[in-house]
């Protein structure tokens, strides 16, 4: 990982140790606003907003990371390197593969494959598998069942082109179990698992492969909120 001046322009001490990541800065204002005691702007840089509040009594901070794996991979590493975040949840939208993962249906990214080059600065000699954290697992289905939310749990992908020119390329994923794609998982749970951290994806399908329903942009800003409340549940056990 390079030198290079940090995306993050946050004070020591002012992001706490468990945060929720969209990949929309305009969804971590919401969140904040809607979610958090006394929520504070820490970092507007870029626009990428970040704040820290409190769910509950509890610290948590809540980090736009922009689109992509490049960019989550620069915002989760200072959040682990530089602020010392210890558990990260990645709160965004994915399109189904399935007909019957629905759409405004939650899903848990158990593992996530990518067809992205983002491994390579690890220099590993073979392909790794990119996977969440256990604990924060267990830590999200207790907090789904407390909250009486139904989800999916399983491998999703990570793509690194969101307009594919490929007719019919998400089949293939579908074939061997893939339940939906995003763009950004990949990169966080190999970020974590190389400084040892935890991290887990949450995501609310927003359009389907199979049927083409879609919801709107303003809907994925504002309404996910179930997602929303997993996410934060799971961060506070």
């Amino acid at each position: 990982m390079s030198n290079h001046i940090g995306a993050l322009e946050a004070a020591k001490g002012s992001v706490a140790e468990s945060v929720l990541l969209p990949g929309d800065p305009l969804r971590a204002k919401y969140i904040a606003e809607n979610f958090l005691e006394e929520p504070k702007l820490y970092n507007e840089v870029r626009g990428m907003l970040g704040y820290t509040g409190r769910y509950k009594g509890v610290p948590v901070s809540v980090q736009g990371t922009g689109m992509g794996m490049p960019s989550m991979g620069i915002y989760s590493w200072e959040l682990m390197e530089s602020y010392g975040v210890q558990k990260l949840v990645r709160v965004g939208t994915a399109g189904s593969f399935h007909e019957d993962v629905k759409v405004r249906d939650i899903v848990i990214g158990v593992s996530a494959s990518t067809d992205s080059n983002y491994a390579h600065t690890f220099d590993i000699p073979g392909t790794f598998a990119p996977a969440a954290s256990f604990d924060l697992l267990l830590a999200a289905d207790k907090a789904a069942s407390k909250l009486g939310l139904s989800y999916r749990a399983g491998n999703i992908l990570s793509g690194d082109v969101f307009y594919e020119l490929t007719d019919d390329w998400w089949k293939k994923w579908k074939r061997m179990g893939t339940l939906a794609v995003e763009m950004e998982a990949a990169a966080l749970y190999m970020n974590a698992a190389y400084l040892k951290r935890d991290a887990l994806t949450i995501l609310t399908i927003s359009n389907h492969f199979v049927t083409g329903e879609e919801t709107t942009n303003q809907e994925r800003e504002t309404t996910f909120t179930n997602m929303m409340k997993l996410a934060l549940e799971t961060v506070i056990a």
